[in-house]
Parts: C-alpha cells; sequence; structure tokens
C-alpha cells in the first residue's frame, strides 16, 4: 500500500508541473468546523454534531459558497471531546506510546453525506495551501479516522480510504453490510453490527413469545439493511404483520399513512430500526392520535433518546424496550469537560461554537456559531460551565462517548505494538520496522486486526475477522421513577458470547408495562392451539394467523401450536381431550357385565328346568301319559335340549380359540340333534296313527332301532358339516374395530361364511321339515295331539330363528353375541315348554287324568 500513496503523490506531482504550478499545490480548500491540534501522530475524527446543513445555491453559473452547519449539538459535542480526552490521557500515559505524542484533527459533518465526504477527504489528503515537495513523501496527514457514526456516511467513505488501507474506526456505524471485508477491508468498529442488535431482539421477541410483529425502518443503509436482518429472523418463529418505510423528508401524507398503518395492525409489538430524528415525527404523531396499547422496540439509534423519552410521549412510549450500546465509565471525564476553555482562532472552530451555542452569545470579531442569541451577548470566554446543566455534562449514560474512548484505545495499543516491532517481522519492507516519520495506514491497519486487551473497567477490546467487536448490549426500559420523572433504566444484558440461551438476561421485576394490570402484552395474530386440536392456517393470510382445528376421533396432538394431529395406534384411541393415546377398551360379552349375568342366569335356569322335567319323566316313565309320548325319544329331546341351554354358555366370556371352536360345534350338534328327535316324534306319532288303521302294518318298519338310526343320521351329518368347517376356516377369536373406532369388539370370527350357513340352514331345514309334517298332521284325534304341540314349538322355533337374521346383522359388538345367545335360549325355551308342560301339567298337577282310561276314552267314537 505504500505504493498506492507513492502513486498517488507521483499523480498530484505530474498533474502540478503540467500545469506548472508548485508541487502538491492545494487547489482550494473547505471551510468546515474542525478542531485540532499537533502531534506526532494525527488521528482524524468525523462527528454528527450539527443537526442540519444549509446548503448553497448551485446555480453553476458562479462558483459555489461554503455549506454551512447549523443547530450545533451540545450533547453531541461530548462525543468529540471524548477523543480528546482519550488522546491526551494516552499522550500522558509514560508506558502506552512513550516519547510519542498524539495528535487529533475532528470535523462536523453535519449529519450530510456531501460534508462527511468532504470531512474524509481533508483528512487523509491535507489542508496546507502549499506543501514542500519533500512533504509529499512519508506519512499522510492522518494516520487513522475515527468515524463516521452514520452507517451510510461510512459506506461511502469507506470506499474511499480503503483503497489505501486507512484504518476507520466507527464508533456508530451498525449496518451489518460494513461487516463485508471484500467491500470494506480496512473499516473497524467499536459497536456492534446490526447483526447482533437484531439478534438481541429477536431474542426479546422469542422470550415473550411475540410471533406478530409490525417494522418501521429508516429509508437508509442502516434502516433498510436491518429490517431486511429482521424480517429473515422473524420468519423462523414468527410473522410480519406490515412493514413501513421512514422517508428522510416525510410529508404529511406519507406520516398519516405510515401511523394509520400503525394503528389498525393487530400486532401489539412494534419494532422500529431508525434514527431518533426520522422517527420523531411519527412519534409526534402517535402521541398526537392518542395511540396505546402498543410496545415499542427501539433500536439503539434512539433506545436512551432524552427528547422522546419525556412525560408527554409516556402515555403512548412509555414501557419502551430497547437495545442500546453498552454503557461505561470513564473516569475523570467530567472534570476534563467542565475545565474546557475557547480559544478563538481557525483550529477551534467547533470549541468556540460549542461556547457561543452554551452561553448564547458570541465572540468580538464575528460569530462563528449557528444558535446565537439574537441579543448578541458578548462571550468573555470565562463563563462558568459547572452551573449549566445540559447534556454535555451528563456523564451517566456514556455510551457513544465510550465507543470512541474505545477506538482511540485501540489504535493507541495498535501504534504501540506497530512502534514496539521488531526488525524482520511484520508487514515492512526490507524487513525493518519504520519510524515515527515514515508510518504508513496499511501498516497500521495489520496490526488493528490483531489487537487484543482489556480496558480499565475488564472489558476486552478486540475486532473479529470482520472488524466487528464482542456483541454486548444493555437492554433498556422507559419508565418513571419515584418522582414521576421518565427514566431510561437498564433492566438487562445481551451478551453474544454467552451462547445459546444465556445470551439474554433480563431484570423482570424492573421492567414496566405500559399495558392494563402491568400485564406482559400478546402479541400474536392467532392464539396458540391448545394440545388436542391442530392449525389450520387461513387462505392468503401468513402462517401466523391461522385457526385451531380440534383432532378427529382417534388422533391426539400433545404439544401446544401441532401442525398435524398424530394417529393413535390400532390399539389405542384418543381421550375425550384428544391430547393421549388410551389403550382401547375390549368389549365382549362377560360374565360379570349386567347382560351376561342375565343371560347366564336364564342359560342355567333353563337347564335346571330341563333337568328337572327330566326327572319328572324318569319318575312317572311307567305313567301312560309318560309311555303314550314315547319315553326314550323325550328322554333323549330333553337331554338334547339341556345341551342347548349349556352351549349358550359358551357363548359368555372372553373368546378363546377352544371356547370359539366349541360354541359352534356344540351349538349346530345339540340343535341337530334336538330338532331330530322332534322330527321323529312327529313321524313316530303320524306312523303309530296309520298303524291303528285295519290292515296297516307300518309301525314294524319304524321302530325302536329305525328311529334312533335316524336321529343318528341326521346328526351325523351335522358333525360331518362341522369337521370339514374346522378342517378349512375354522372360529378364531379376533379384535373387531369394523363397527366402534373407540373399542375393540373380542369376538369370535366364524372363519368360514360357508361353514357357518351351512350349520344354520341344516338345523332350519329340519326344522322346517318337523314344523311341515307336523302341521300335516295337526288333525289328528286327541290320543295323538302332541302334533298340535310340536306344530307350535316348531312355529316358535322358526319364528325366533327367522327373526334372529337381521338383528344378527345390524346388532354391533357384544350385542350381536347377546342376540344369538337370547336366539338360543328363546327357540329352547320354546320347544321345552311346548312340548313338556302340557304332560308335566297331567302328571303333577292332574294325576287323576294320568291313567290308560282317561286315555283311552279320548279315542273313543263321540
Amino acid at each position: 500500500m505504500k505504493l498506492h500513496w507513492q502513486l498517488l503523490m507521483s499523480i498530484g506531482l505530474v498533474y502540478t508541473t503540467a500545469q506548472k504550478l508548485p508541487p502538491c499545490s492545494i487547489l482550494d480548500v473547505f471551510e468546515m468546523n474542525s478542531l485540532y491540534k499537533k502531534g506526532d501522530i494525527v488521528l482524524g475524527g468525523i462527528f454528527e454534531i450539527s443537526v442540519k446543513i444549509i446548503s448553497p445555491d448551485l446555480s453553476f453559473r458562479v462558483k459555489p459558497e461554503q455549506w454551512k452547519c447549523d443547530g450545533f449539538d451540545v450533547a453531541i459535542f461530548q462525543r468529540a471531546q471524548a477523543m480528546v480526552f482519550a488522546i491526551e490521557e494516552i499522550n500522558r500515559n509514560e508506558t502506552l506510546l512513550p516519547n510519542i505524542t498524539l495528535g487529533y484533527r475532528l470535523y462536523d459533518n453535519c449529519q450530510k453525506i456531501p460534508t462527511a465526504l468532504r470531512a474524509a477527504t481533508a483528512l487523509f489528503a491535507g489542508l496546507d495551501d502549499v506543501k514542500e515537495e519533500f512533504d509529499c513523501y512519508g506519512s499522510p496527514p492522518v494516520l487513522a479516522i475515527i468515524g463516521d457514526p452514520a452507517s451510510t456516511h461510512s459506506i461511502a467513505i469507506s470506499r474511499i480510504v480503503s483503497l489505501f488501507r486507512i484504518p476507520m474506526v466507527s464508533y456508530y456505524a451498525t449496518c451489518s453490510c460494513l461487516s463485508n471485508k471484500q467491500e470494506f477491508p480496512s473499516f473497524f468498529r467499536t459497536i456492534p453490527s446490526d447483526t447482533f442488535q437484531i439478534k438481541a431482539m429477536i431474542r426479546i421477541l422469542k422470550h415473550y413469545k411475540w410471533t406478530w410483529v409490525g417494522a418501521l425502518a429508516g429509508d437508509d443503509d442502516y434502516g433498510q439493511n436491518a429490517v431486511k436482518l429482521f424480517i429473515e429472523e422473524v420468519k423462523t418463529f414468527g410473522c410480519i404483520s406490515f412493514t413501513e418505510t421512514i422517508p428522510k423528508v416525510i410529508t404529511q401524507s406519507r406520516l398519516l399513512q405510515i401511523v394509520d398503518r400503525i394503528k389498525r395492525s393487530t400486532a401489539k409489538v412494534i419494532v422500529v430500526l431508525s434514527s431518533r430524528v426520522d422517527f420523531t415525527p411519527v412519534a409526534i404523531e402517535v402521541v398526537r392520535q392518542n395511540i396505546t396499547g402498543r410496545q415499542w422496540i427501539a433500536s439503539e439509534a434512539w433506545a436512551t433518546s432524552v427528547a422522546l423519552a419525556t412525560k408527554e410521549n409516556f402515555a403512548c412510549l412509555g414501557g419502551t424496550i430497547g437495545v442500546a450500546i453498552r454503557r461505561g465509565e470513564i473516569p475523570g471525564f467530567q472534570n476534563f469537560l467542565l475545565q474546557v476553555h475557547p480559544d478563538v482562532n481557525p483550529n477551534t472552530r467547533l470549541l468556540v461554537q460549542f461556547w457561543e451555542t452554551m452561553f448564547g452569545c458570541s465572540f468580538q470579531g464575528g460569530t462563528h456559531g449557528q444558535n446565537v442569541s439574537v441579543d448578541h451577548l458578548i462571550c468573555t470566554g470565562y463563563e462558568n460551565i459547572s452551573s449549566t446543566k445540559t447534556g454535555y455534562s451528563d456523564v451517566s449514560q456514556l455510551r457513544g462517548s465510550y465507543n470512541i474512548y474505545k477506538a482511540v484505545y485501540a489504535l493507541a495499543h495498535a501504534l504501540h505494538n506497530l512502534m514496539s516491532c521488531e526488525s524482520g517481522k511484520g508487514p515492512f519492507e526490507n524487513h525493518t520496522c519504520p519510524n515515527i516519520t515514515s508510518v504508513q495506514p496499511w501498516q497500521l491497519f495489520h496490526y488493528l486486526k490483531k489487537v487484543n486487551f482489556s480496558n480499565h473497567l475488564g472489558e476486552r477490546i478486540m475486532f473479529d475477522e470482520n472488524g466487528d467487536p464482542p456483541a454486548i448490549y444493555d437492554i433498556m426500559s422507559w419508565q418513571k421513577d419515584e418522582h414521576g420523572e421518565v427514566r431510561v433504566k437498564t433492566v438487562g444484558l445481551f451478551d453474544e458470547s454467552a451462547g445459546a440461551g444465556n445470551d439474554l438476561m433480563l431484570k423482570e421485576d424492573e421492567l414496566f408495562w405500559n399495558f392494563d394490570f402491568g400485564m406482559v402484552p400478546e402479541s400474536v395474530c392467532s392464539k396458540s392451539c391448545r394440545p388436542g386440536s391442530r392449525k389450520a392456517t387461513r387462505k392468503r393470510e401468513p402462517v401466523c394467523c391461522f385457526d385451531c382445528v380440534p383432532c378427529a376421533d382417534g388422533e391426539i396432538s400433545s404439544g401446544i401450536n401441532s401442525i398435524e394431529c398424530v394417529k393413535c395406534p390400532a390399539d389405542f384411541w384418543s381421550n375425550p381431550s384428544r391430547t393421549q393415546c388410551l389403550p382401547k377398551e375390549i368389549e365382549f360379552l362377560s360374565y360379570g357385565d349386567p347382560m351376561g349375568i342375565t343371560l347366564t342366569t336364564v342359560s342355567l335356569f333353563g337347564v335346571c328346568l330341563s333337568i328337572c322335567v327330566l326327572v319328572v319323566f324318569i319318575i312317572y316313565r311307567n305313567t301312560p301319559v309318560v309311555k303314550a309320548n314315547n319315553s326314550e325319544l323325550s328322554f333323549l329331546l330333553l337331554v338334547s335340549l339341556t345341551f342347548c341351554f349349556l352351549c349358550a354358555l359358551c357363548f359368555i366370556g372372553q373368546p378363546t380359540d377352544l371356547t370359539c371352536i366349541l360354541r359352534h360345534i356344540v351349538f349346530g350338534i345339540s340343535f341337530v340333534l334336538c330338532v331330530s328327535c322332534i322330527l321323529v316324534k312327529t313321524i313316530v306319532v303320524i306312523v303309530a296313527f296309520k298303524a291303528t288303521l285295519p290292515g296297516n302294518n307300518m309301525m314294524k318298519w319304524f321302530g325302536v332301532s329305525q328311529q334312533r338310526g335316524t336321529i343318528f343320521l341326521f346328526t351325523l351329518i351335522q358333525s360331518i358339516i362341522c369337521i370339514i368347517w374346522l378342517s378349512t376356516a375354522p372360529p378364531s377369536p379376533v379384535k373387531n374395530t369394523k363397527y366402534q373406532n373407540e373399542k375393540i369388539i373380542f369376538e369370535c370370527d366364524n372363519g368360514s361364511i360357508v361353514g357357518f350357513s351351512s350349520v344354520l340352514g341344516y338345523i332350519g331345514l329340519l326344522a322346517c321339515t318337523c314344523f311341515a309334517i307336523a302341521f300335516l298332521s295337526r288333525n289328528l284325534p286327541d290320543t295323538f295331539n302332541e302334533a298340535k304341540f310340536i306344530t307350535f314349538s316348531m312355529l316358535l322355533f322358526c319364528a325366533v330363528w327367522i327373526s334372529f337374521i337381521p338383528a344378527y346383522i345390524s346388532s354391533p359388538g357384544k350385542y350381536t353375541v347377546a342376540v344369538e345367545v337370547f336366539a338360543i335360549l328363546a327357540s329352547s325355551f320354546g320347544l321345552l315348554l311346548a312340548i313338556f308342560s302340557p304332560k308335566c301339567f297331567i302328571i303333577l298337577l292332574k294325576p287323576e287324568l294320568n291313567n290308560k282310561k282317561s286315555i283311552l276314552g279320548k279315542v273313543n267314537p263321540k
């Protein structure tokens, strides 16, 4: 880079020689507000001391006049004095830069980029009218520049000074774009970039679960780059309700449009990424319209603004949370500020302007300031600064001034390391260390990158690979003190180096919330979906705006704001609140169930009743009534009915492989045996009637052996059907969820529909045959009137099983089994009562009729 500097000087020499002018002649000089002191090494500084500028008439007909600054801010002048104080403190230090005196040249940029560029050009090019030829070599006018505070200014200036590797250390420019070392290689700063400021804001938003926020940004590099980063970060956890850009020159219509957008938005939290000057008109209009119920998040540019934190603004802006530059203490700085005295000469124009503005007077010989009282009081230079109370002498909130103090010391330590170098080491030609007259900016730049020391507060001063310092912010809260005065209070700290989860430290009990009951505000587009529901986004609205839809049956969501409901496993079902999967209730017709108890009781009653009838028939087996009705078939029928009642018990209880097989086998064979006995009894009645006719000898063809064989044959056919069914697709227990999703119906699967239908169909065929034969023989003489009872019993039997089919198909769960058991019991009772109750009535209650005479008497013709 020394070659670059020499090349620039050579170009100047060639140009001036061609014009026959003295070497390195300055063609014109900028008249700017400055503060200057000589030294072995001079540091430059650019500050925003005046709040506005009076621009000249650019008619292009005559040479334009100089730009003039206006609105001197004594509070900001403190920052320039911080640089002066730090340099003088270093000059008194015997260990840091011994035998070297630092000087300074400070300029006011008037908050305008043209003036800032003129100041920067004056710093690295010099202002003397004529330089001797040898002066064009050696060190440039300044080795480094502290400033500019504005990001936009710093971008423009850094593009120029970076060409010569002149270090530029800003104390207030936060644009993250300045961390790009490809574009701004020699730029450093003692204030964290907006990347970290945005991280601090995002951590605050996440801490309070504010997912629905609005954003205001200044119309400059600082605001636009910051809001771009902010939007990207918010999208990872929330949504932006609106974004508005605050123009540098704002019209009333545009101002009303911005404020109306704030008023109409449902977002309760609004982040403002702009300078105090830009935001002030918006704040004034917000207060004028009395827009309350908003939580303002302030960027470091206005988080500690005393001009905005006032009683008049407190109703609307009270409780503002701000991210502020780390506050520091500078020992002896206040005494230095109070001991300043003016020196009326061109090199101390800023000091003269400060004095005239502070005391509203002017020095003899002309006014140097722009804010002088109209009565033209004469300044003596001996006015007492201690008697004033302004932002200039207030050192309770040293933030910008502290950053300047750190910047000066960073440069001083870099210079110290540079001047203490060892030969053969460092970025020097011919491996020799420079002397004080030949130090180049690029050499200082090399050492500035490696600066690492702790200051008097124990804070580590260093720069990362992007020229950024460690990111530490104070978290501020606007609130009133015990006297009712508005104060900007430190309520926390953001330290990016502490790591995720520990970077934000807040004193929750010291925060002030300007909302009803002092509650923390809630800023969400839609309230969180509780467990048991899921988020359903609204059409054409941000993802943060959604409806909460309850999970469907069998699905759950256990977390807040679940995107989807999770389906429960097959054997589980959701609880009523849809927050947990519970094991499904297993349902079957159990012995403990009221219905199961009832059916079991009825079944056992039927068994007992059959056995009692059987016992009666055995006891009275020799009586005419029993003999007349074929006692052997009656005994077999009663036994089969007993099994019919018992088979009902197989349908009750938890299904197993054994019970599933037994219930259908016992059911099928028992009923076939029962119906076979009735069918044979019916045939015996008919044959017996026919045998009483003269010449008929049919009874010998259907004797006891034939009766037994017929019953055996009918039962054998059913047994074969059952064997085929069990060998191909036997019944087995299954968990059925077809009818009730929330329950598991534990039942027996028939295995083969054909097998089950064949068993029922065969029983039905025998029953229908029996019914038909009995119906045809119902008009036989009274002696053989058992056919009437058989007809009635078969009618009941068929009616029960015909009605069973639709009831069986339509009944869900355990009621399917209950219907089947009911059909078994009903048909069994029908057969038992219809056939045997008349006989038992005669045997037990009318014994006088239980004789051969009575029976024979019934067959006598009338």
